[in-house]
């Protein structure tokens, strides 16, 4: 990746002066009509800090939850987070995934089983009304969790877009001690935010571009523990 690539995907426009939240101001590079501009050299450092991260985490294993619900993050988000095979949030986050995980857990194991007794036919025992709603309940489960399938322990990190939308799943990763990483547009907090990668969190061009870079960082990274493993296993 390079400066080139982030502007023409336009991650250097930011939001009007007005929104700007003060401990943004490091991170523009000026402002034309009344629109900032984000210093793109800046922004690609902190893309590289967030790759070395998340490169470090896929060595250890340790899953990471992609977060981001808006319109022109959703579908970048599914997507990432299905290549990697990571848990994600693209629809709608639900409060307490994080601070009350013992109850996800729960949920996401009676989906399961819900799931199991369904595919081998257990449904078919239930009368009419039992079994439509029982079918009805597994399609709303699955409209719920489909993305935290994966989410079998406490994520190592987050990866937000647009920590101001996500205000919520910040909160509880910051109650849980879980570093984040930020797409943040000029209205955002960097407080408290372990990698923020300031840019436009509004164009899905942008988000699309830097959410492959670092999928492709955190899969790097699994690969390379992977191919370690084969290789001394067949110097065994």
């Amino acid at each position: 990746m390079n400066i080139e690539e982030l502007f023409e995907a336009g991650a250097h426009i930011g939001y009007s002066k007005a929104r700007r939240n003060p401990k943004m101001q490091e991170y523009i590079f000026s402002t034309r009509n009344n629109v900032e501009i984000f210093d793109l050299g800046k922004t690609l450092a902190k893309i590289k800090e967030a790759e070395d991260f998340l490169t470090a985490l896929g060595q250890e294993k340790k899953n990471i939850l992609w977060v981001g619900t808006k319109p022109p993050a959703g579908a970048h988000v599914a997507e990432v987070g299905a290549k990697t095979n990571t848990p994600y949030v693209a629809e709608r986050w639900l409060g307490g995934t994080l601070t009350n995980f013992k109850i996800l857990e729960g949920r996401l194991s009676y989906w399961a089983s819900l799931e199991s007794e369904e595919k081998s036919g257990g449904f078919d025992k239930y009368p009419k009304k039992e079994r439509l709603i029982k079918m009805t309940e597994l399609k709303k489960l699955a409209r719920m969790f489909t993305g935290l399938r994966n989410l079998k322990a406490m994520p190592g990190a987050l990866v937000i877009v647009d920590s101001g939308e996500e205000r919520t799943a910040l909160a509880e990763a910051k109650k849980k001690g879980i570093p984040v990483v930020a797409l943040l547009n000029v209205d955002c907090n960097p407080a408290g935010i372990a990698h923020p990668i300031p840019m436009n969190d509004n164009s899905s061009a942008a988000i699309a571009l830097v959410l492959k870079q670092l999928a492709a960082a955190y899969d790097g990274g699994a690969k390379t523990v992977a191919q370690d493993k084969i290789q001394n296993n067949g110097n065994n």
